[in-house]
């Protein structure tokens, strides 16, 4: 059996790892020119699913390397006011398991990781135009440098303009959250580490400030030479109306816009936002994918957000591909020996759609433009409302335990029994 691969992003060389491992013929098509082209976004987070399904794909030595290039983890979720004022501060869970455990990444350094032992498999600037069926039963994916390539399945992991996707699914649609962010980098430095909220050096820092704006800090020290530069990643999200004008502003101009809307917000992370790199800075609108109803399964099938698109405000969109991958990979292992293909395919999909769309629609809740907290009068009450819960969370520690314990719960479906990434 040959499968295509359409896309070198996370879930599509987790799964060539993993079919490659499982002895199937695998090419990746890549539309980037380099390994190292179009990267943005900086860092991921990969929770106990994501590390599961890596382990399970990656061979033995390209695991260990993907672990080497991550930084250090988060101990805490520092939720605060944009003022710093504390809301709710909780312990992450600590897991000594890597094959488990909460990761902090950058996208760079776990690209060029999961490439590790994918040289021949790998084919980068390969822009993917469409496919066709052939007679025989096999697909044929064609690029726009006027080259083919011909296999018994086709993976769409082409991301959120995935068109694998408009071919095979035209009636899948993308929706807009009503959502803007605007996003910076800058160095870790003995003097910009004194402009952090407290405790946010080793934490996920989430900021809650009026007219829904809200601001997410991440911290990146790295333990190994020779990965990347400490930095520390800033993000700010409004709804769209909040926002002047963003066409054709240059990134220092980005910067101040952000500036220009937080002109309350705490002096130090005001200057966090001034002193990014504008080289770094990149704005987005935010999108999500609508849940699609059930197709007939095929040899064309899709994983991450060329399926299921979801906002960042759950942080679970990365970690999603990753299941898909190795729920895949193992489909696709259970056809290479014997299984029908398609039905294979349909079982991946049956399982996928069901947590994928689920997925989608818990982070939709976390981002959504037209919520209540975005609204001129009702949304201050709104926000005082959400507050105060977590105010009372934080001071009482069976609810704070409780809270924490169903937010592990979500990110974390491995089974011990067996060792896989189960869904639901």
């Amino acid at each position: 059996m040959r499968v295509l691969i359409i896309g070198a992003g996370t879930g599509g060389l987790c799964l060539a790892h993993g079919l490659k491992k499982a002895g199937v013929d695998v090419v990746v098509c890549e539309r980037d020119r380099t390994p190292r082209s179009m990267l943005i976004g900086y860092r991921v987070g990969i929770s106990p699913d994501g590390s599961k399904a890596l382990h399970a794909c990656l061979p033995p030595e390209v695991f260990t390397e993907f672990v080497r290039t991550t930084a250090l983890p988060p101990k805490l979720i520092n939720m605060r006011t944009e003022k710093y004022r504390e809301l709710l501060v909780a312990e992450l869970p600590e897991q000594a398991d890597e094959t488990r455990s909460e990761k902090s990444v950058s996208r760079i350094a776990m690209r060029t990781a999961l490439l590790g032992g994918l040289e021949d498999v790998v084919r980068f600037d390969k822009a993917f135009t469409h496919f066709t069926r052939n007679d025989d039963g096999s697909v044929t994916a064609f690029f726009a440098d006027g080259t083919s390539e011909t296999g018994d399945v086709l993976v769409g992991a082409d991301g959120a303009q995935s068109k694998v996707r408009r071919q095979y699914l035209p009636h899948a649609k993308i929706s807009d959250t009503g959502i803007t962010s605007i996003a910076g980098k800058l160095p870790l430095t003995p003097e910009n580490l004194k402009l952090l909220p407290p405790q946010a050096e080793r934490a996920v820092t989430l900021l809650y400030g009026p007219r829904g704006g809200f601001v997410i800090l991440h911290v990146m020290r790295f333990d190994t030479e020779g990965v990347e530069d400490d930095y520390i990643m800033w993000g700010y999200a409004a709804a769209h109306d909040k926002f002047p004008e963003l066409r054709d502003l240059s990134q220092e101009q980005l910067k101040q816009v952000v500036l220009d809307m937080t002109p309350k917000f705490h002096p130090n992370l005001r200057e966090l936002f001034r002193l990014a790199d504008p080289e770094t800075v990149f704005q987005i609108k935010v999108r999500t994918s609508e849940p699609v109803p059930p197709w007939k399964a095929s040899n064309v099938t899709l994983i991450g957000d060329a399926v299921h698109l979801m906002t960042p405000g759950r942080g679970i969109g990365a970690n999603t591909a990753l299941r898909d991958a190795e729920l895949l990979t193992r489909k696709l292992t259970e056809a290479h020996n014997g299984k029908n293909v398609v039905t294979a395919i349909s079982e991946y999909e049956q399982e996928m759609v069901k947590y994928g769309f689920e997925a989608v629609l818990a982070s939709r809740e976390q981002m959504d433009g037209n919520g209540m907290l975005h609204k001129p009068v009702i949304g201050r009450v709104m926000l005082a409302m959400f507050r105060t819960v977590l105010r009372v969370t934080n001071a009482v520690p069976a609810l704070k335990r409780r809270m924490m314990a169903r937010d592990a719960a979500e990110r974390d479906h491995v089974s011990s029994a067996h060792e896989v990434v189960h869904a639901g």
